[in-house]
């Protein structure tokens, strides 16, 4: 890992991200990849170490998929039952132009009170490590005071392991990409007061689960993030059809999976040369089994 990280930055900079308490909001796109500590993971979900942004998501012949690190995904909804979504600002490093769900970052390594979740907090569901982060990026993407949400209303659904190459941005040698066990986080929460950052995103909007579909078609011209076209293609119509059943009882809750899947075909490839991977295992095929709900 060591060799990688220099390989990558150089000595300097691989440490440019030495662990802090504090974190500031208002760093530039670079500052946030030199200076923002992923957390590594294997692929059960195990803490390994951690790295800075920018190693964590270089693809290239040493690491085809970058670096695993743990990400959560937000799909906060109003009373109405509608999706609020952000399309990613043009001056994102990875992914930009893309609409997404509300909010999709990482919890952070080095953080007083912690954002690093333990297979204890995913077992009982609490998981408060990435509920913080959620809200601490909820805050710096959308600009939604942090004091208008509830943390104890974050509802852990599951966990995705997904990877994804830039290539749609940068290029069939893209040196960037997206290698995630993905926290899945619900809320509703109305009233709120949205300001959006404007080197984060570039538009908002609430939706409707048809009107969703209808802006995914591909007439529309609209580019989506590779996990958001994953989690709505596999789980979303599920989770959304009855939104009162999803946060009230446990039908959709699932702890113990990680549900495994390669990215379409748009987004294989980059400087690592990255293909099928994930979705070839018998474990992914059982977990796309289990993401169907239990028999009554």
């Amino acid at each position: 890992m060591g060799n990688l990280i220099a390989s990558v930055l150089g000595p300097s900079e691989a440490n440019a991200g030495a662990a802090t308490s504090g974190w500031n909001k208002n760093q530039s796109q670079e500052e946030f990849m030199y200076k923002d500590e992923c957390i590594l993971l294997d692929k059960d979900d195990n803490v390994v170490g951690h790295a800075n942004k920018k190693v964590s998501h270089v693809f290239s012949q040493e690491a085809p998929r970058a670096l695993l690190h743990r990400a959560f995904s937000v799909f906060l909804f109003d009373n109405q039952g509608r999706l609020l979504l952000q399309k990613r600002a043009s001056t994102k490093i990875t992914f930009p132009n893309v609409w997404t769900n509300t909010c999709c970052s990482h919890p952070l390594y080095g953080f007083e009170p912690t954002e690093v979740d333990t297979p204890a907090d995913v077992a009982s569901g609490t998981v408060m490590g990435a509920k913080r982060a959620a809200i601490r990026k909820l805050d710096h993407e959308l600009g939604i005071d942090p004091g208008s949400l509830d943390i104890r209303q974050f509802k852990f659904l599951t966990r995705l392991h997904y990877w994804a190459a830039d290539v749609v941005t940068h290029g069939t040698e893209s040196p960037w990409g997206e290698h995630e066990i993905d926290y899945i986080l619900f809320i509703r929460a109305d009233g709120l007061n949205i300001k959006p950052h404007p080197e984060e995103v570039d538009d908002y909007k609430y939706v409707t689960l048809a009107e969703l579909q209808e802006m995914m078609k591909p007439e529309s011209g609209l580019l989506w993030s590779p996990w958001f076209r994953i989690i709505v293609e596999r789980f979303l119509v599920n989770w959304w059809k009855d939104l009162d059943e999803t946060f009230k009882t446990d039908k959709w809750v699932d702890l113990k999976s990680i549900h495994r899947f390669d990215p379409t075909s748009e987004h294989m490839g980059g400087a690592g040369k990255a293909s099928d991977w994930l979705d070839t295992t018998p474990e992914a095929k059982l977990n796309e089994q289990l993401s169907k709900p239990p028999s009554s």
